[in-house]
């Protein structure tokens, strides 16, 4: 296995963040709505490894260190992760396992129809992450795996329809979403490596 201690730094982080907000809230230090909070911040914990994902390919061409592209879909199913631990956060402290109240919920906050979208997709991607589905889907893979940025949109709008009182973090990850989006368009994405060896060369 390549760069194992990197790999090893990514799975601790990602286990340890879940498990200190568990304990915040387990010793009451999330505020009279522990639940919530809980889930807010397993939802913005998936947003940001969904940014430190798309940021692996950029950070690669920038530095030429392959070992960016090593952990992405490491980070990728991280987010899946928090992504489903959200969700049931949201069943249990929200609904309280009221599947009635769900189709109450719908109807009032469509934002939750934009994140179950953006679930699916997030199913899809993790379904077909292994070297099987590579090999199986072939051209297609690359195709499918490109649902990251329609993903990364619904994400954002989920969030935005949540917080339009307060836009300042939103405009943060909106901000860091927009240049990482650049950075992939074509023209700018071939100026990457050319910056890196520049760099290079200067170190």
């Amino acid at each position: 296995m390549r760069y194992p201690w990197f790999r090893l730094a990514i799975f601790v982080v990602g286990c340890l963040l879940p498990a200190w907000w568990l304990y915040e809230a387990a010793m009451n230090q999330l505020g009279p709505d522990p639940g919530k909070i809980l889930m807010d911040r397993l939802g913005l914990g998936a947003l940001t490894f969904l940014l430190v994902t798309l940021s692996m390919t950029p950070l690669q061409k920038l530095s030429g260190w392959s070992g960016w592209i090593v952990v992405r879909r490491q980070l990728g199913l991280w987010v899946f992760a928090y992504i489903v631990l959200h969700i049931l956060a949201y069943l249990f402290f929200i609904l309280g396992l009221d599947w009635g109240q769900l189709a109450v919920e719908l109807r009032k906050r469509p934002y939750i129809i934009v994140g179950a979208l953006g679930f699916l997709g997030l199913l899809a991607l993790a379904v077909t992450s292994n070297r099987y589905s590579q090999r199986r889907l072939g051209a297609r893979w690359k195709k499918l795996h490109r649902l990251v940025y329609v993903i990364l949109g619904l994400g954002l709008l989920h969030f935005l329809w949540i917080v339009r009182s307060d836009l300042r973090e939103w405009a943060v990850y909106a901000g860091i979403g927009a240049v990482l989006m650049v950075l992939r368009v074509p023209v700018v994405a071939r100026l990457l490596p050319k910056v890196g060896r520049r760099q290079g060369r200067a170190i």
